[in-house]
């Protein structure tokens, strides 16, 4: 497909309308997207576990203290108990898929390991499972006004409250979603 354009490194911002319960109000970053499909981590749905909690499902013993709020994510619907750690800068893991030239997400039990000791990257953000979308899938998606899409913010990923991500991320794109109504083609 000649005239395909990859979503990578965007965010996509659940429209107000989407009532889909894994997706309502979220701010996915796309890490990968090709003619193939997506898949992207969803950076503003935190589960009820922390970083310390995983750590010990793994049998990794910190030597550092983690600090508060290192939460972890629901990533997406897919293979929910598959970890996957979004980081920079890019670093050097077993097994990393660059999103950009210093944003990575690792699979690798190695960077986990270096987190754990205090040797791990800058920034990270730890989610469990992804979202995933089928050959042509998300563009149709983003044609039905599903989805918000821009270029991702590492601000926003990294240094945003919990909270207030959806609206910044939107923000970060001039998008105030409070002025955008959940009806089509109403003036």
């Amino acid at each position: 497909m000649s005239d395909f354009s990859s979503l990578s490194n965007q965010f996509l911002i659940a429209m107000p309308a989407l009532n889909d319960p894994n997706f309502s109000r979220t701010v996915t970053l796309v890490c990968e997207h090709s003619p193939e499909g997506a898949m992207g981590v969803t950076i503003n749905r935190q589960l009820e576990l922390s970083i310390n909690d995983i750590f010990k499902q793994l049998d990794i013993e910190p030597n550092k203290t983690v600090p508060p709020g290192s939460f972890v994510y629901q990533g997406g619907p897919v293979q929910e108990n598959r970890g996957f750690v979004l980081h920079e800068p890019l670093g050097n893991w077993e097994s990393t898929l660059a999103i950009s030239e210093n944003l990575g997400l690792s699979t690798s039990q190695d960077i986990l390991q270096a987190i754990a000791t205090g040797q791990g990257p800058e920034k990270c953000l730890l989610a469990l499972g992804y979202a995933g979308w089928g050959p042509g899938q998300l563009e149709h998606e983003i044609r039905e006004n599903t989805w918000l899409s821009g270029p991702a913010d590492r601000e926003v990923i990294f240094e945003t409250a919990l909270e207030l991500r959806w609206q910044a991320a939107a923000q970060s794109m001039g998008v105030d979603l409070n002025a955008l109504s959940g009806e089509a083609g109403h003036a």
